[in-house]
């Protein structure tokens, strides 16, 4: 699902156009990211939905269990697989933002076995690969491998990283979202 040169189906939203209570969640992604993504320009066509979204992602990819700029890695790893450039984009910026290496961020979008990661977070990634082209493969001997060197919390929180990269390349390319473009300051990492 690579970046259309066709308009988006669904206009994007700008923060003078939205609610009060979505205008909020502009400013958050803002101050976090530097930038307000285009998908939450489109999400905020439905309030409720934006708002949704903006909390559940805030609580699937920050540090706990598993540390947040590892989560955006395997983000940007279904992303690769799905096509959907505008995702890899977007989590290539937050993993830097996060604490993720240039060489990480590179590794996890083609040859992550021979990139700098740990058995246990190539493992991962074999689990996020594995999802993405079936769940009947994650069977009970790579179960049983994933759960040798990760907790319960660790593991809901790889399977639902997973999973929803699953689910954002699809919105992205059926609505023709256009990649958000990253502010000269971020890109540089100038932004405090």
């Amino acid at each position: 699902m690579k970046d259309k040169a066709t308009a988006p189906r669904v206009p994007l939203l700008e923060r003078e156009h939205v609610p009060a209570e979505v205008a909020a969640v502009y400013d958050a992604l803002h101050k976090q990211r530097g930038v307000v993504p285009n998908m939450f320009k489109t999400l905020a066509h439905t309030p409720a939905l934006a708002m949704g979204m903006a909390g559940f992602l805030k609580a699937l990819l920050g540090d706990s269990a598993l540390p947040g700029w590892y989560k955006e890695l395997v983000a940007i790893r279904i992303s690769v697989m799905n096509d959907c450039n505008y995702a890899i984009s977007a989590h290539s910026l937050s993993a830097r933002q996060k604490g993720a290496s240039a060489a990480q961020i590179s590794a996890v979008q083609g040859d992550f076995e021979h990139g700098p990661f740990s058995e246990a977070e190539k493992l991962g990634f074999r689990c996020a690969e594995r999802l993405h082209h079936s769940p009947d493969e994650i069977d009970d001997s790579f179960f049983a491998q994933l759960r040798s060197v990760y907790s319960d919390t660790q593991l809901v929180e790889l399977f639902v990283t997973a999973s929803a990269f699953e689910l954002f390349p699809r919105l992205i390319g059926a609505l023709r979202i256009p990649t958000t473009p990253i502010p000269q300051e971020v890109s540089s990492g100038k932004q405090a």
